[in-house]
């Protein structure tokens, strides 16, 4: 009997340890198949990871070639479509020679040159000339000028074939927007260059502005030389959205250009009296606030424009003092000159009456004015 239940004991050990050998292997290898799973399914994840990188790189591409090809049209189409209308501008004055740019337009069936005013007020009028993209070239007269806005109409003679530009509204032109220059720097017909917007409402001042401000103005990266002047400034779909005009001197990337509401504007009175009469006058002159003139004066605020002097017998005369602080005008925020300039030049005429905001003595007041009409140069 002793014998008997040592022996079933001992099976029964080895059973056990059978048993749980058994259910150690088959852990192990549930482990290993799921192991091996799992790392198949790392692989695929990481392909499909790489997968959609390789999808995201190709949107983005496309992307970007189509910031390039607006409905299709490439630059070199773009600018195979506005070649023909730009000209060389060139004439003679007593101290030399000028040469510039322009661009064809039509008003109301009448074939006109555009260009900006600082590249022909000099010429002498038996000298001025516009020469088209075949060589063809022709004797010009000034139709009309406004030196305030550096803009001028010419006619041409003969019978050459204008191909006449269209001119956009440019007052959606919003800054990081792709524009393209088309000119004769130094002389270089034709010449193309490319850049973005890179603001909008600028104020600049030219010799031949008699000391005022041009405002509204386009500033943009595209390089913008001498000869330049004048030419065309379009936007990705080959429209016309500015006329450049103005570069700093020593500058990399600084050009102006004028916007074409201003040329859409003052085109009609060009045209039809020879001048443009419309330029409101505040009558004063001032300079930007800042953090350190508020500091010398002792104002607690550092933006707006601050009164210089006041143009006896003007608009302003009785009304504005000088030290005033023109902070708004027509619930608009006038943070400096640009924006004073670019309002009273987009939104106003002569004989329009608009309320300032103004600081004065530390007090804040609001002073209606009615504009008067810019003096003549």
């Amino acid at each position: 009997m002793y014998t008997s239940e040592s022996t079933k004991k001992t099976s029964g050990s080895i059973l056990i340890v059978v048993l749980m050998a058994g259910i150690l292997f088959g852990g192990l290898l549930m482990f290993y198949l799921d192991y091996h799973q799992i790392n198949k399914l790392s692989e695929q994840v990481s392909q499909l990871r790489t997968q959609v990188s390789v999808l995201e790189g190709t949107n983005n591409s496309t992307y970007q070639t189509i910031t390039i090809l607006q409905n299709g049209t490439s630059l070199s189409e773009l600018y195979a479509n506005v070649k023909d209308s730009v000209v060389l501008i060139e004439g003679t004055t007593n101290g030399g020679s000028v040469q510039g740019s322009g661009f064809a337009y039509n008003y109301r069936g009448t074939n006109v040159i555009l260009t900006n005013y600082h590249v022909v007020n000099d010429v002498n009028a038996n000298s001025l000339s516009v020469t088209f993209s075949d060589g063809q070239g022709y004797a010009a007269t000034i139709l009309g000028q406004d030196p305030y806005a550096d803009l001028a109409v010419l006619s041409v003679s003969g019978n050459h074939v204008f191909k006449p530009v269209t001119i956009v509204d440019s007052s959606t032109l919003a800054v990081g927007e792709q524009v393209i220059a088309i000119g004769n720097p130094y002389g270089l017909v034709g010449s193309m260059t490319t850049g973005v917007v890179s603001a909008v409402g600028r104020s600049i001042r030219v010799d031949t502005a008699g000391g005022y401000s041009i405002a509204n103005v386009i500033q943009t990266s595209t390089a913008i030389n001498p000869g330049n002047s004048g030419g065309l400034l379009v936007n990705s779909l080959g429209s016309v959205v500015g006329m450049t005009t103005a570069i700093v001197s020593d500058s990399q990337g600084l050009g102006f250009a004028i916007p074409s509401n201003t040329i859409l504007r003052e085109i009609p009175q060009l045209i039809s009296t020879g001048t443009y009469m419309s330029h409101s006058y505040l009558g004063v002159t001032g300079i930007d606030m800042s953090y350190r003139l508020a500091q010398q004066s002792g104002d607690s605020i550092t933006y707006g424009w601050r009164i210089a002097t006041i143009v006896p017998r003007g608009p302003s005369d009785g009304k504005l003092a000088v030290n005033d602080i023109i902070i708004g005008m027509n619930d608009i925020i006038i943070k400096n000159n640009d924006d004073l300039a670019s309002y009273l030049e987009e939104h106003t005429l002569p004989g329009t009456t608009i309320t300032l905001k103004v600081i004065r003595n530390h007090q804040e007041t609001e002073i209606p004015i009615t504009l008067g009409e810019r003096p003549a140069p």
